[in-house]
């Protein structure tokens, strides 16, 4: 048995009012892949989605089925940016975002951490889009020559 501690996490779980709806949203608007889509019965289903050639954490979207549950779609993180999805090409990924119709909640920005944008899932979630770089030099460069 090994002593070296391995652990990952494998999936979030996301609360969102309807399967389907969100399968669409995730899977044309931000084209991740449908990993899993397994009938559990009784209404409900074992949905996982993953950005494009991800190897890490999925994405559970979980039906609600409480009115508890269902008063947090949207607003899983009482308004804080929840979730942060890296890229390897900023302005790609913003530009077909936008093409798709997602919705942003403002320009994009240099940061200390890299250029980052704040955009909404179907439900009013915020989500950071974000090409992290060390160099602050680099991204402002990059950020210039993009916007001309």
């Amino acid at each position: 048995m090994s002593k070296v501690v391995q652990q990952q996490i494998g999936n979030i779980a996301l609360v969102v009012e309807n399967y389907d709806d969100a399968i669409e949203f995730y899977t044309k608007k931000l084209q991740f892949s449908l990993v899993e889509d397994t009938d559990l019965g009784g209404g409900k289903r074992w949905v996982q989605v993953s950005p494009p050639n991800s190897n890490g954490t999925n994405l559970l979207l979980a039906q609600a089925s409480t009115e508890e549950q269902a008063q947090f779609v949207g607003n899983q993180t009482g308004g804080r940016v929840f979730l942060f999805l890296q890229t390897n090409n900023f302005w790609r990924d913003y530009e077909l975002m936008k093409t798709n119709g997602v919705v942003f909640n403002e320009e994009p920005r240099v940061e200390e951490y890299g250029i980052v944008v704040v955009f909404q899932d179907l439900y009013g979630n915020k989500w950071d889009l974000v090409y992290p770089t060390k160099s602050r030099q680099h991204i402002t460069t990059y950020f210039r020559t993009q916007l001309g």
